[in-house]
């Protein structure tokens, strides 16, 4: 199971349910005390409309990512498919030797991602699910439509870094991932060179 039976995020409590007889997952994102009630209805209702919104239109771009099954935004909820596999940071742990078959994978799902304009916000291996030997993206919650080349830069950076400190030893595998990347994200010379530029100035901060 990838999920347990609930799943108390910063922002959203995640919990195990059927829908329509299917295997499904529930986002809901709770009430914050410490905001006024109609700002905070607000926050939540933008933010619920925002990332079922990225949701479709990754999967329109030929991401995997789960399908959206229902939005109550009176509940501020999201009632996806589950999907059943194993979150890739755990397969790199257990099965090292099929880090570089799961890099180029996940190259080819982020390079869709990007020449869509859309940004992840929080690409890590842990928001990576391998279900049937296929690379799905989850937890859409700080992701962007109509993304900067900046925001796509920042996506990257956030990636490159959190892989390097959950995968030690895995750096070779890393660099197919960018390789596979480049090759298929719709303008590489661009994002190359932002990416460079978001390294260099995170050298004198």
């Amino acid at each position: 199971m990838t999920y347990d039976d609930s799943i108390q995020g910063a922002e959203a409590t995640v919990v195990e349910d059927t829908f329509l007889g299917r295997r499904a997952l529930v986002k809901i994102r709770p009430p914050k005390s410490y905001r006024l009630t109609e700002l905070d209805d607000h926050i939540r209702t933008v933010r619920t409309k925002n990332e079922a919104k990225i949701m479709h239109d990754a999967r329109e771009a030929g991401v995997r990512t789960p399908c959206i099954y229902d939005i109550d935004l009176s509940k501020f909820s999201i009632t996806m498919e589950f999907i059943d596999g194993i979150a890739i940071k755990d397969v790199l742990d257990e099965h090292p030797e099929r880090a570089d078959e799961i890099c180029e994978k996940i190259g080819i799902a982020v390079s869709k991602l990007h020449s869509a304009g859309i940004c992840h916000g929080d690409l890590t291996t842990s928001n990576m699910i391998l279900e049937n030997d296929e690379v799905c993206l989850i937890d859409f919650s700080m992701g962007c439509t109509k993304a900067e080349l900046e925001d796509i830069g920042v996506d990257l950076r956030l990636l490159e870094r959190a892989f390097s400190s959950a995968h030690v030893g895995l750096e070779s595998s890393f660099e197919k991932l960018m390789e596979t990347y480049y090759a298929n994200v719709s303008n590489p010379k661009q994002v190359k060179k932002k990416l460079i530029d978001i390294k260099n100035r995170a050298r004198y901060t």
